[in-house]
């Protein structure tokens, strides 16, 4: 049983929207192929739809808070246009090693430490351990392993590169899905066959 909700936590870059560095203006975010759609599939299943970003072009002096509050609230209209929406969006703009020391200082948001994820849920009411995370990223996967959820690699932005890089380390991938599309139908499958056991056992 779980005591919570279930949900989807998704990077951004290079999984919901092209990878293209840092994306500082709205104007150069670009959502990937059925992107959008496959968000309003996890909607329209019952799953929260959580995002959980690194944004260290902030930290960096690269863009403002205000920049990136811009460059999502744009997200957030492509999303619209398809019918989808995210339940929480999570942004950790720290990074050790910035040019703007007050966002130099705490890091435990950053991927793949798990500070992003631990808020979601104090926020959300969200069952971690029965929820997945999908990204393109090495600190996806681990991040989902810290977490005790499923990662789900896809292989667009730097997917292809950190696949390789996941299995030196030794870091499990529950599924490589092509792109979010085929993550979202994996996840529901997944979830659509827990539910067909359960009715089986009852």
């Amino acid at each position: 049983m779980t005591h919570g909700k279930r949900a989807a936590f998704l990077d951004r870059d290079g999984t919901i929207n092209v990878e293209r560095g840092y994306v500082t203006r709205p104007e150069d975010l670009v959502l990937i192929d059925g992107a959008g759609a496959a968000v309003r599939s996890l909607n329209e299943a019952g799953l929260l739809v959580v995002l959980v970003s690194n944004q260290s072009g902030v930290a960096r002096g690269l863009m403002s808070e205000d920049d990136l509050a811009r460059v999502h609230e744009r997200l957030e209209e492509l999303l619209a246009e398809d019918c989808a929406r995210f339940d929480g969006a999570y942004y950790c703009p720290n990074y050790p090693e910035g040019t703007e020391e007050r966002f130099t200082r705490d890091t435990s948001c950053r991927k793949p430490e798990t500070g992003m994820v631990e808020q979601a849920s104090r926020d959300l009411g969200i069952d971690v351990a029965s929820s997945f995370m999908i990204g393109d990223h090495a600190t996806d996967i681990e991040l989902a392993q810290r977490a005790g959820m499923e990662g789900v690699l896809v292989m667009t932005g730097k997917g292809p590169e950190k696949r390789s890089e996941l299995a030196r380390a030794g870091i499990p991938i529950a599924h490589v899905a092509h792109d979010l599309t085929g993550a979202v139908a994996w996840v529901l499958e997944r979830v659509g066959g827990e539910a067909r056991e359960r009715g089986t056992n009852d």
